[in-house]
């Protein structure tokens, strides 16, 4: 199934914002509510932004590496540099010098945008090592220097583009689909960080097999909530390059501390996670159940027991079924509202789901979908959906996304969404590329559901339920 893919990540975001005009795009809290960026406001940032880095030299092909915390100028920032015809480097907030320092001279950055003075720091003190970064933009004032490299406000350089003659239409429109979008960097926990080569092509592939897999939910205004780091792969691709595609709202999340009463505040209909968040959720729950005690505690494992017994065997007895339908007002309703009340989809990767885990929310009356995928491919490969959702699987691959079994049991996949390779590498890109397949590094096989088994690593590498690899 070809995706149709005709233009770049930009492009679409400036379609949906013209038809979106004024309406509410991305949310953030400011001195303690949710505050809402149009669609206007993060287009006209975008251009300005853009127009300015362009006057400061960012030229086509260049790339920018972008330090941030989830927040609206982390997007405004990433779709700048893509209009500029440059190429975005997301680096991780917990980056050390170090990896600020690798980051910056393998990928020959000209140029970094970061949010917080803290944030700046490590990057500041890798600048000296980076010959090729010529200038940094600031969200806030620094007091740190940066030796030879030139530190610009972020406000100066929005304000210097928005009095610039509008030539940002004209670059986008020159951005083919299979330039690049962006570089994102693999842990190294296996060894050096490598810069996987992502186009446009690859992440609206993405975009669309993902927009393919929630179209059973009936598909409205969507609103998501953006906890997991935009510099992964997983939450840059799902978390905003689809909710914009669809024409979706963001709110981002303040912290895992907050994060129950973001999701009040947000009512959410899609969310992206990790194993990890819903192992921290269940033993919240679990604690305020056992506290509570007595009825409340009786009904609550009776919610458990029936909805695992309704997924795994379809089959309750008229009084388990009377029983089923009373729990599920008087404590499954409770959870579903603790998630915000509106909740189409929670989509679990970046690492496998204990099984138990994913029961214990399928029980509870919440949509929880396991799925697969690996930077490399942009990164989702399998999902499972409203129609076929086997917890213990990673579901079937994804449309468009061609899936197969090597002689030794490695999964292979193919299809647009598939990286252009590793950055300044040719020999891990030949290994990991092989006539168009890319071998995953891990094992499994297929069902005769389709559906792909949780896989296991080829290599003594795993990934725990954070989505770090370890060994």
């Amino acid at each position: 199934m070809a995706a149709p893919v005709t233009q770049n990540l930009v492009a679409t975001f400036f379609e949906r914002a013209a038809a979106r005009g004024d309406a509410p795009f991305l949310w953030a809290k400011r001195d303690g509510a949710y505050a809402a960026w149009s669609w206007r406001r993060v287009a006209e940032a975008v251009g300005a932004l853009s127009r300015g880095l362009s006057a400061l030299g960012v030229a086509a092909g260049d790339r920018v590496v972008l330090v941030s915390e989830n927040r609206p100028e982390w997007v405004v920032a990433d779709l700048a540099i893509m209009a500029a015809g440059a190429v975005t480097v997301p680096a991780y907030t917990t980056n050390s010098r170090d990896d600020h320092a690798h980051i910056l001279g393998d990928s020959g950055a000209r140029a970094a945008i970061v949010s917080t003075e803290a944030l700046a720091r490590p990057l500041l003190a890798a600048a000296g090592s980076a010959p090729e970064l010529k200038l940094i933009v600031a969200l806030e004032a620094m007091s740190s220097d940066a030796g030879p490299v030139e530190i610009h406000s972020w406000d100066d350089v929005i304000e210097k583009g928005g009095a610039m003659a509008d030539d940002v239409a004209e670059k986008i429109a020159a951005i083919a689909p299979d330039d690049l979008a962006c570089f994102i960097y693999t842990s190294g926990t296996g060894g050096r960080p490598k810069g996987v080569m992502l186009s446009h092509r690859a992440i609206a592939y993405n975009v669309y097999s993902a927009t393919d897999l929630l179209s059973e939910l009936d598909l409205g205004d969507e609103v998501f909530l953006s906890f997991l780091p935009l510099s992964h792969s997983y939450e840059h691709t799902c978390g905003l390059h689809l909710p914009i595609a669809l024409g979706a709202q963001i709110y981002y999340a303040e912290s895992i501390e907050t994060l129950s009463a973001n999701m009040a505040e947000a009512q959410p209909t899609i969310m992206t996670c990790v194993p990890r968040l819903y192992e921290v959720m269940r033993a919240r729950i679990m604690s305020g159940v056992s506290r509570a005690g007595g009825i409340k505690k009786s009904l609550f494992e009776a919610a458990l027991r029936l909805g695992r017994k309704r997924y795994e065997t379809n089959q309750l007895t008229l009084t388990e079924s009377l029983m089923d339908r009373l729990v599920d007002k008087l404590v499954r309703d409770k959870v579903r509202r603790r998630f915000g009340g509106r909740m189409k989809a929670l989509v679990s990767g970046g690492a496998p789901l204990n099984y138990d885990v994913g029961m214990f929310f399928l029980a509870l009356g919440l949509p929880v979908y396991q799925g697969y995928g690996q930077t490399e491919a942009a990164p989702l490969i399998s999902c499972n959906r409203k129609s076929v959702n086997d917890i213990a699987s990673v579901g079937p691959a994804l449309a468009g996304v061609e899936a197969r079994i090597a002689e030794d049991g490695e999964i292979c996949v193919r299809g647009d969404m598939l990286m252009a390779g590793y950055w300044n590498d040719a020999e891990a890109t030949a290994e990991a590329l092989r006539d168009g397949w890319l071998h995953t590094g891990d094992i499994g096989h297929i069902d005769d559901a389709g559906c792909i088994p949780v896989p296991a690593r080829k290599t003594d590498i795993n990934v725990n339920s954070c989505a770090d690899n370890i060994r």
